[in-house]
Parts: C-alpha cells; sequence; structure tokens
C-alpha cells in the first residue's frame, strides 16, 4: 500500500503512525478491557467480535453492556451511546476545516476511522486548513495504528476474556496511561480551562443516566475554553490601545 503513496504522503504516513504509537499501550489496555467486558456480558462471542469492528468505540460498547444484560428497550441502548459518542460530532466539525475538499465517502471513512487520541494528535500538528500534501496521510498514518492496535487488543480480550480476572484493574491503567496526554493538550489557558471545567463536570455529573456527564462535560469545556479565548482576546486589544495610546497623542499633537 505504501508503494503507492507519492514520497511525501508515504513519510507522512509513516510521520502520523510514529506519532501514535506511543499511545498504543493506553489503547490496548482500552482494548482488552472492553473486549474482556464484552465476553463477560450476555453478547455471544460472533456478536461481541461483530460490535467490535463496527462499532469502534469502546466508551460506547462499555456503557452499553449493563443495559443490554438488563434487557431495557433498543431506544434507551441507542440514546446511550449516541450521548456518549456526540462527542464526536464535535472532532468531526473539528476537521471539515481540513477535508471538506474530499468526496462524501472518504469523509465518511475519515469519520469512522477518527478517535480522541487521533485527534488530539491531528490538532497538536497545527495543519493549515484546506488542501495540504501530506495531511490526508498523516491522519491515515495514526488512523491506521490505532484502528489495527483496538481490534487487536480487543478480540484479544473477547477471546482470553475468561482468563483475565475482574479485579486486575486494567480500566484504570488504561485511564491512568491517556493522562500524560491530556496533560500535553494543556498549551494555554484557554485549554486549561477547558480540561478543569470538564473534569469537575464529569465528576459532579457522573450519576446521570444514560452517560449524559459526558456530553455535558464536553459542552462545558467547549464553552469554558470560548469564554477564556475571548477574554483573552479582549484582554489583548485593552494592551495593543494602551500602546498604542501615546503614540496616537503624539502624532495630533503639532
Amino acid at each position: 500500500m505504501l508503494s503507492r503513496l507519492s514520497p511525501t504522503d508515504r513519510a507522512a504516513f509513516l510521520d502520523g503512525a510514529r506519532t501514535y504509537s506511543p499511545t498504543v499501550m493506553a489503547l490496548i489496555s482500552w482494548g482488552l478491557v472492553t473486549g474482556i467486558a464484552m465476553s463477560k456480558s450476555v453478547l455471544t462471542m460472533p456478536q461481541a467480535l461483530v460490535m467490535s469492528v463496527l462499532v469502534y468505540a469502546g466508551s460506547s460498547q462499555l456503557a452499553i453492556l449493563p443495559l443490554l444484560a438488563a434487557k431495557l428497550p433498543i431506544w434507551t441502548i441507542l440514546l446511550t451511546a449516541a450521548m456518549v459518542n456526540l462527542r464526536f460530532v464535535i472532532f468531526s466539525a473539528g476537521l471539515v476545516p481540513h477535508f471538506s475538499y474530499l468526496s462524501f465517502w472518504r469523509r465518511v471513512a475519515l469519520g469512522y476511522f477518527n478517535g480522541d487520541i487521533v485527534y488530539l494528535l491531528f490538532l497538536k500538528k497545527s495543519f493549515p486548513t484546506g488542501r495540504v500534501p501530506g495531511k490526508e496521510a498523516y491522519f491515515w498514518g495514526m488512523a491506521a495504528v490505532s484502528w489495527t492496535s483496538w481490534q487487536v487488543s480487543s478480540i484479544a480480550g473477547i477471546v482470553l476474556g475468561s482468563i483475565f480476572p475482574d479485579n486486575w484493574g486494567l480500566e484504570l491503567a488504561g485511564t491512568l496511561a491517556l493522562v500524560p496526554l491530556v496533560v500535553a493538550a494543556i498549551a494555554n489557558r484557554s485549554t486549561l480551562a477547558a480540561v478543569a471545567v470538564a473534569a469537575v463536570i464529569a465528576i459532579v455529573a457522573i450519576d446521570l443516566p444514560f452517560r449524559l456527564g459526558l456530553p455535558l462535560a464536553v459542552f462545558a469545556a467547549l464553552g469554558a475554553g470560548s469564554v477564556a479565548d475571548l477574554l483573552a482576546d479582549r484582554a489583548a486589544g485593552r494592551r495593543m490601545g494602551t500602546e498604542a495610546g501615546p503614540g496616537v497623542r503624539e502624532e495630533k499633537a503639532p
């Protein structure tokens, strides 16, 4: 596959894969947790395998398993999955300026292979918007490593789920492994405000039904970051006005 790419795209693809590689162990932890949980739920092994490939979203997969076990109505299960995955709508909106020129089905493929870490690392690259050589290949380099790592670990968890005891705490290990990525993403005051507000809302709203705490935390983070950016812009404007003031007065005085 790489031989079919241009030299620029090939280098960008490999760069994306290298960029994503430090996060693979965290993703493998989550994949194992999700696979083990599915293997010990009401799902059969074929059903769990199909869910792993088609859904490709560990948080929503884990969220709906208790609902399936409780035999709740399908609309409840779909609503819960939609609430948990609502953040991907925001991720997709963030990618629009970069990939809006692509065909519909290529954008659908990008949306399927997108993920929390992929999106975060892609934004950290600070690509210009619009068509940029190697940008899509860079995204696919990260997405390929992410999808492959997830499926291998998730399927391993499904197959070997009966071997792992429930008290191993793999879910906590996966969460702790993701913390440095979140900390590294705090580049300014607006992102710090967004992370702080999201953390508080997520803790306060943890007991809400349908995992509503997650979308609430996402929207609260967006609001906090936007307000922080607005306040920073206003402060910068006031500083520029203060600095320009004496110069303006001097020009007016003959």
